[in-house]
């Protein structure tokens, strides 16, 4: 068992588990300063609705990848690379979105929360489903992006399961912490440190994704001369060629192979390969440039600007 391939599944699970925590957390301390505590079955209805519904979307998921790496299918191998580079582009785009979007809106999570609870609570016969729905909404949106991630890896055994299962574990143990025994953890060098993590990790699924899309038209090539023109690269005197992606820019698989020790830790954590391609290092180096460097001035933008929670009191002692 690759216990390497569980790091990221962990830090993706683990990092969208606390912003769900964090909703719950809110919620619960609303209801019960409402005194409305009746209503707490409605959150852990909504936590396990959640759960429940981006697991059955991950199986979906999975069963179709399943179903077209076993088909018969002439141009089911083709299919399968497409989808799975599609995936990756569909987890990229949302990742680094609520990345971003997190941290802009971080500091306003609460009072949005807190709103929509009381919006919820004013109508006393819809209080119960409208909690619900927050709380599922909620999950569900943590949830799926896990999904899509894990999916877009297409990783088999019980490696990736394990990483998601300690993932969650530890959320709902920073839950509890937060919410249920007081501990005081800084939540905001947290998001930070796991920010960061999860850039270099979806760097490396760019350069995944890349790799599919590559291997869907080097097959597509191979079966049909009338596709040989999609291959726009083709390097003869290579052992190890690409089709769309270029020159070959980095080899170590000889020195540092990606599927072994320490290599697969590098892979799993900032997207190490051993072969590496020209337009795969280029757009891991552009997505690090535009959406690290827009990930890093939100993050500048929130430490510096003030809000009520944030800005000292002012002295009601007036001067003699």
């Amino acid at each position: 068992m690759n216990f390497s391939e569980a790091i990221p599944t962990f830090v993706i699970t683990l990092r969208e588990g606390v912003e769900a925590a964090l909703v719950v957390g809110i919620v619960l301390a609303c209801l019960k300063k409402a005194e409305q505590s009746h209503l707490t079955s409605w959150v852990y209805a909504g936590v396990a609705a959640g759960i429940g519904a981006s697991g059955i979307v991950g199986i979906l998921f999975n069963a179709v990848l399943a179903a077209l790496s076993t088909s018969e299918q002439p141009y089911a191998p083709v299919i399968k690379q497409l989808l799975e580079g599609v995936l990756g582009i569909v987890a990229i785009a949302m990742l680094s979105w609520m990345l971003i979007w997190m941290t802009q809106q971080a500091r306003f999570l609460k009072a949005e929360v807190e709103g929509v609870v009381t919006a919820a609570l004013t109508e006393n016969t819809n209080a119960g489903w409208g909690v619900f729905g927050l709380i599922f909404i909620a999950v569900l949106r943590e949830g799926f992006e896990t999904v899509i991630f894990v999916s877009a890896q297409f990783q088999q055994g019980f490696s990736p399961a394990l990483g998601a299962l300690a993932g969650l574990t530890g959320a709902a143990i920073i839950g509890a912490l937060l919410f249920y025994w007081g501990v005081k953890i800084d939540i905001r060098l947290f998001f930070k440190f796991m920010g960061i993590l999860l850039l270099l990790i979806v760097a490396g699924l760019a350069v995944s994704a890349l790799k599919h899309f590559d291997q869907a038209a080097g097959i597509l090539s191979q079966m049909n001369s009338k596709y040989a023109a999609i291959c726009v690269y083709y390097d003869r005197l290579a052992p190890v060629h690409s089709c769309i992606l270029g020159p070959m820019v980095w080899n170590a698989a000889e020195i540092l192979p990606d599927r072994q020790f320490p290599g697969v830790l590098l892979k799993a954590l900032f997207g190490y390969r051993d072969r590496l391609y020209l337009v795969q290092a280029g757009v891991y180096t552009l997505f690090l440039a535009t959406i690290g460097g827009l990930y890093f001035q939100k993050l500048g933008s929130n430490a510096t600007v003030p809000n009520k929670n944030t800005q000292p009191a002012r002295s009601q002692t007036r001067p003699q």
